[in-house]
């Protein structure tokens, strides 16, 4: 997430002030939602989000703009809430060509491990061998060991001169947003697009599948307002968890399903002493080569994108509409100001509208059915 917020203009105590004010705004939802639901509803920062964030780093960009850009997101995800009707629009956004977007947005990532290792091979290349080997031996410890060998490299590469510029008790500095379209349209619409699209629709998901019912007005406005407020502080994103919410809502936590929302209110504290280490982790990454910090990031997010590429590729007659998404979306394309993700999105949906209609058998007795809901 700093790496994110450094890359669309932050500096390092507005990257720590942003990771301070998201985990506060989900250490509120956490514990507001479980004392008040008494079901695991989580709420995480938003990884692929974040990855927006990398992705869309453009030279001279103003993180105000930014900033201004992370609230027209919130405010579209608040009014997702407020109004069922544009909630389902959103979530009805065709699978392939959202995680075809996810999937765009996450490769030029996960390329960074390839790129560190040949341009650091003695401080790159360690982590990338401790990752490989757990990932074998012990595949839920792989990306916390190869993070802490990433902090020993990083260590060693920036010395100790960062310490003195470390801000040990945790800060919020207040951004003032600015509003600029073209960053509206290539940050905040893809921001918006693969947080509803790659957590809040698997928020759901997960908490339907442990047979729990989230309701979603509850989930999206504390989203959208966690957003809001953390945004003026320099913070992207908040919404359900995903895979964090799969342990909380699952037996992990708890065998009898009435006690798991003990575990969400858990993780909600313990967000706080996290959020209490920016300062620390803000200054460090800072003084570190930013190709070590991007190279366990992509290391940390391979999994969605194999998942990505996966649901992209899932359904056979939308595979050509996903590959054009993906293709639009790593070209890094700017037109008229407007990054690739959302020409991505824009290309794979008119591809897939043109197959679609092509492909429609014409009816010969008009059909008055009403169309099936069991997607949702």
């Amino acid at each position: 997430m700093i790496a994110g917020l450094q890359a669309v203009g932050a500096s390092s105590a507005e990257a720590a002030s942003g990771l301070f004010a998201v985990c506060i705004a989900v250490a509120i939802t956490n514990v507001v939602a479980a004392l008040t639901l008494r079901i695991p509803l989580a709420f995480a920062w938003s990884t692929p989000g974040a990855a927006v964030l990398l992705a869309a780093a453009t030279p001279g960009l103003r993180f105000s703009d930014a900033v201004g850009a992370f609230l027209v997101s919130a405010a579209l995800m608040l009014l997702c809430g407020l109004w069922p009707l544009l909630g389902r629009a959103i979530t009805r956004i065709p699978r392939p060509l959202a995680s075809a977007l996810l999937a765009g947005v996450l490769l030029p990532i996960c390329l960074k491990p390839v790129e560190a290792v040949a341009t650091l091979p003695l401080l790159a290349a360690p982590i990338v061998i401790v990752w490989l080997v757990l990932y074998r031996l012990a595949p839920r410890w792989a990306v916390p060991a190869a993070m802490v060998v990433a902090v020993v490299s990083i260590l060693i590469a920036a010395g100790t001169d960062w310490v003195g510029e470390a801000a040990i008790a945790p800060q919020l500095t207040f951004v003032a947003p600015t509003f600029d379209l073209f960053t509206i349209l290539s940050v905040g619409l893809p921001l918006f697009v693969v947080t509803m699209a790659g957590q809040n629709v698997p928020g759901f998901a997960v908490m339907s599948a442990n047979g729990y019912v989230a309701p979603p007005r509850f989930a999206l406005v504390s989203g959208g307002l966690g957003s809001g407020v953390a945004a003026l502080f320099g913070g992207h994103a908040i919404n359900l968890g995903a895979i964090t919410a799969a342990i909380m809502a699952g037996p992990e936590s708890h065998t009898d399903k009435d006690r798991r929302w003990i575990a969400t209110l858990t993780n909600g504290i313990l967000y706080v002493p996290l959020g209490a280490g920016a300062g620390l982790a803000a200054a460090l990454i800072t003084a570190a080569p930013a190709i070590l910090v991007t190279a366990v990031a992509g290391l940390a997010v391979l999994g969605a994108l194999i998942t990505s590429i996966v649901n992209a590729l899932e359904q056979p007659e939308h595979r050509v509409a996903a590959i054009v998404t993906f293709v639009v979306v790593v070209s890094g394309i700017v037109i008229a100001g407007i990054g690739s993700a959302l020409w991505g999105l824009a290309a794979g949906g008119l591809v897939m509208a043109w197959l679609g209609w092509r492909r429609r058998p014409t009816p010969t007795v008009p059909s008055f059915e009403p169309s099936s809901d069991s997607d949702e």
